[in-house]
């Protein structure tokens, strides 16, 4: 069973499978189709994360993001009258584009340990397709390249790829990028190394170089991809697991692990005491992450021992039922896509890949046709806050995919994209199956909440989707939230997606009806 937030790369995935591929080739294909598909939301110039398992084996995790850039510092940044990193433009495309380098991690991981066969010409296939002879624009490409085309009209290569005449591409018209399809040949042909340490490399240090980005030839040399152990919850009802910093896995982790000990067979899936006490968990593990959480090379503690039951039973004992905790602003937004296959032997994948703000930095390079990301942006010129810009060094992310081995033997693949609506849409989806017996479809579809900022939005309050009940609303609101109420199926609270797999070889999934995704079985 394969879940994307696009139909089309669902599609790509289980076309896989049902050739004969594993679940690691199978979300690779995936990877390559919806980095064409659904251009504001992804693209091969950003970063990626990966949680795979077998069975009999712990989940192992890939890092596949890119570092700053070696010239990046925060002088040469305030030399310019500077005084915060731009969210878009030349100096907004700061670090190396990881996620092609977790390709290949994968790709050479299931060739030596899954018997992975599949060339790489097959995999891209279908993304060097839909990129040459075009996919139809969805609603969701339309209405956010309509609302950006202001902000990023004057960024180099952005008009020229993604607006038709000037104008934002209407749903259900063609859209084709030539210059990203022959680059995706160009890896399938020569390698997906070719990004960092050959021609294409050469080519786009170029043009990174002519936009004005401090990203060089060098800075793409030297970067891999690093396989890391993911952080892992002992939960309840089994071990859930993430991935460590720089990402923020280890907030999801800490929610659920609260909830663990505040959850309550009388609450109600769309009650305010739950939602009040996933809210109130999430306050608690966001001012953690802002006080600690980092590149790991600059970190002052473990991140493990957060998820210790002692520091656990703190949190949870620190939350009250019946007052909301003040709260403050959140990261802000981010551009992401969350997937998830598992294959008929249980090899289970848990992948995401962003570019960061809708459309990254806005640049699309000339002769390749990539979008760069704006994951630099995130650093800060302030020397003395907790991710100060400095050459080498690895920015904050939001991005987390999620895995479950629980004791009964089911493994579930989950996550879902917005920046610190993430690990929130996590703790709903995870509780909603693990807690409350909902199917993962039902689940993924129940009204969602989301406190703070995500991507399309810039307050802080505590928004609730609008069908939930007035009684929760207003009971939450007694509790001293501040909430607003959004559309009743709003993209503002992501693209959630989950895959069980039960011991006896069944599947259940659920794709998000928010998005243009889809779950799709065989």
């Amino acid at each position: 069973m394969a879940v994307a937030p696009n139909a089309l790369a669902s599609q790509s995935a289980m076309a896989v499978l049902r050739e004969g591929g594993n679940a690691v080739e199978a979300m690779i294909a995936a990877a390559a189709t919806i980095a064409v598909v659904y251009p504001h939301m992804n693209s091969i110039g950003g970063d990626g994360f990966w949680l795979i398992s077998r069975p009999g084996e712990a989940p192992r995790g890939l890092e596949a993001c890119g570092a700053s850039a070696a010239s990046a510092s925060i002088d040469t940044y305030r030399a310019q009258g500077i005084s915060a990193i731009p969210f878009r433009g030349r100096l907004a495309a700061n670090t190396v584009a990881g996620t092609i380098s977790g390709w290949d991690a994968a790709y050479q991981y299931s060739q030596q340990a899954l018997g992975g066969r599949l060339p790489l010409t097959r995999l891209l296939g279908d993304a060097i397709d839909y990129g040459r002879d075009g996919i139809p624009v969805t609603r969701s490409q339309a209405l956010c390249t309509a609302g950006k085309r202001d902000e990023l009209m004057a960024v180099p290569g952005f008009a020229q790829t993604f607006l038709h005449d000037g104008a934002a591409p209407q749903a259900g018209t063609r859209f084709m990028q030539a210059r990203l399809a022959a680059t995706l040949d160009h890896l399938a042909r020569h390698g997906l190394d070719d990004f960092y340490r050959g021609e294409l490399a050469q080519s786009m240090a170029s043009d990174l170089a002519a936009v004005g980005s401090p990203v060089s030839l060098a800075d793409l040399n030297r970067h891999e991809a690093v396989w890391k152990t993911p952080l892992a919850l002992q939960h309840s009802l089994g071990k859930i697991y993430n991935m460590p910093p720089p990402t923020q896995g280890v907030v999801s982790l800490m929610i659920l692990g609260q909830l663990d000990r505040l959850f309550n067979a009388d609450m109600d899936p769309l009650g305010a005491s739950y939602v009040h006490a996933c809210v109130e968990a999430t306050k608690q593990a966001f001012r953690i992450r802002d006080r600690e959480i980092t590149d790991p090379a600059h970190m002052r503690i473990d991140p493990q021992g957060l998820l210790d039951p002692a520091a656990l039973d703190a949190m949870a004992q620190a939350l009250s039922a019946d007052r909301a905790l003040p709260w403050g602003q959140g990261k802000g937004p981010a551009d992401t896509v969350w997937m998830g296959v598992i294959d008929k032997d249980g090899v289970a994948v848990s992948f995401i890949q962003s570019i960061y703000h809708e459309f990254g930095s806005g640049i699309v390079l000339d002769q390749s046709g990539v979008n760069w990301q704006n994951r630099g942006c995130s650093f800060s010129l302030d020397p003395a806050a907790r991710n100060p810009l400095m050459g080498g060094r690895k920015p904050f992310h939001t991005l987390n995919p999620a895995m479950a081995h629980f004791d009964d033997g089911r493994i579930m693949v989950y996550g879902n994209m917005g920046g610190d609506g993430q690990p929130q849409s996590q703790s709903a989806v995870f509780s909603r199956i693990a807690n409350f017996g909902m199917n993962p479809q039902a689940a993924i579809d129940a009204p969602r909440w989301l406190l703070g900022r995500t991507w399309g939005q810039v307050s802080d309050t505590l928004k609730l989707e609008a069908r939930f009940p007035q009684a929760t609303v207003d009971a939450l609101r007694a509790l001293g939230h501040e909430v607003d109420v959004l559309l009743p199926y709003d993209e503002t609270m992501g693209h959630a997606g989950a895959v069980v797999m039960h011991p006896g070889g069944l599947f259940e999934g659920g794709s998000d009806p928010r998005s243009d995704g889809a779950c799709v079985g065989w």
